[in-house]
């Protein structure tokens, strides 16, 4: 570090460095401080860093919308990166499996607010497009150890919801890297290796942090991107009562399992939403398909009291419930004996949207609650908390008078309101991943 900064960023995942970035480009020289070794090692890089629009709310379908074209337009975004070269963003498609669900008609009622591109296929269209499927109705999702169900199912689906644009990033720790040198490009710094034990205050304002070896650092801003640590950073900060909606760890699995055999899934299949079977699950490389938890309420959940401590090895249990429920889906799926897949921390809101705000401590910053479903938003979330860090450090009172924030691609004016430590639970909310 060759100055001393002006915004320390604490976290170098994905959302830490889209902060960071947008930083620099309003003149800031931001420190991003991360315990780890490098910049998305921790559950960014575990992220199944899937692209998609539908949210339960107008606001996350907006915002997920507008990170499409961040994607799309991702190396100019960007800028020059070294030998390791971009991020890629693989446009397969994504289909939301219909079982009559309510909230199906939701989701087409935000894509046409927003202008979101979307067909609904027929069941004869999502045989043809998914010829390996079982398209038969599979709900109430259960566990496995439930009679039910192993009971064959008799009632058809009613099609699905298909999105062109959807589809996924290949390498989510590589996006993050990208970040990471756009920030370093425009005078961003970096220190990793470092935990952060205190956020210390002067006259009322956050005045910089400590370092476990008990190095000081100074700053006016201190912003809060700490992933599933975040609860533990808001404790330090006491700032936690403060907040109507908090944010604590939740233990995750996703599961690998090979393509039936004769169906290049990595080419012919799609990203699919199928809360009818409780997972959702996409291509990954190799012709194997990576299959997730929607989490149905049949499903226990895992919370953490101590991030850097928490069983880190695939269970049993959910491999069996996930890819079991996959093959009810997939029938020609072969079960392989050893588990595949990657276990990692969400962290999570109250109601399962991030806190994009300011808090009750003048300089401290939240970007919060962000895992499990806010990968895709990470470079329209940076120039959101830019705009807002930037708007509420020359006066405004977001707390009163929310920030508007015009986004760069749709021209879309996002209230940065809805992401408010402040706010009730949002009732819209699908109170899961899905937002």
């Amino acid at each position: 570090m060759n100055q001393k900064p002006d915004a320390i960023i604490i976290g170098a995942g994905i959302i830490g460095c889209a902060i960071a970035f947008e930083l620099t480009k309003r003149g800031y020289k931001p420190l991003n401080i991360d315990k780890l070794p490098a910049a998305g090692f921790g559950s960014t890089s575990n992220s199944c860093a899937i692209v998609r629009f539908h949210y339960s709310t107008l606001d996350g379908a907006q915002m997920a919308f507008e990170n499409y074209f961040y994607w799309k337009d991702w190396a100019d975004y960007i800028g020059p990166v070294d030998e390791r070269g971009y991020a890629k963003y693989v446009e397969c498609g994504f289909v939301i499996l219909r079982n009559n669900d309510p909230g199906e008609q939701n989701f087409i009622n935000i894509f046409e607010q927003v202008g979101i591109a979307y067909e609904e296929w027929t069941l004869e269209t999502l045989r043809e497009k998914f010829p390996i499927g079982n398209l038969h109705t599979f709900a109430p999702p259960r566990p496995i150890d439930d009679e039910a169900f192993w009971e064959d199912p008799t009632t058809p689906l009613t099609g699905g919801i298909y999105n062109p644009q959807g589809g996924y990033v290949n390498d989510p720790q590589l996006a993050t890297y990208n970040l990471m040198q756009a920030a370093q490009a425009n005078g961003g710094n970096f220190l990793f290796n470092a935990e952060v034990v205190a956020v210390r205050q002067e006259n009322g304002r956050v005045s910089g942090i400590t370092l476990s070896d008990g190095t000081q650092i100074d700053a006016p801003i201190v912003v809060n991107a700490a992933g599933p640590h975040s609860f533990i950073v808001n404790r330090l900060a006491g700032v936690e009562d403060g907040m109507q909606i908090k944010t604590n760890a939740l233990r995750r699995e996703v599961h690998h399992v090979a393509s039936p055999k004769g169906f290049n899934f990595n080419e012919k299949g799609f990203i699919f939403s199928d809360a009818d079977c409780g997972i959702y699950y996409r291509p990954e490389t190799g012709n194997n398909i990576l299959v997730g938890s929607t989490d149905p309420e049949c499903d226990p959940k895992e919370w953490v009291a101590n991030p850097d401590e928490y069983q880190p090895h695939l269970t049993d249990q959910l491999w069996k419930t996930q890819v079991y429920r996959l093959a009810r889906r997939i029938p020609d799926l072969e079960i392989p004996s050893k588990p595949s897949g990657i276990v990692s921390l969400y962290d999570v809101s109250d109601d399962w949207i991030p806190i994009y705000d300011q808090s009750d401590l003048p300089g401290f910053y939240l970007a919060v609650g962000t895992s499990g479903n806010q990968f895709k938003n990470a470079a329209g979330v940076g120039h959101l908390m830019a705009t807002l860090i930037d708007a509420v450090e020359n006066g405004q009172n977001h707390d009163v008078d929310p920030i508007q924030v015009k986004m760069p691609y749709t021209s879309a004016v996002l209230n940065a309101g809805f992401y408010s430590r402040l706010r009730e639970i949002n009732t819209e909310s699908s109170h899961t991943v899905l937002g």
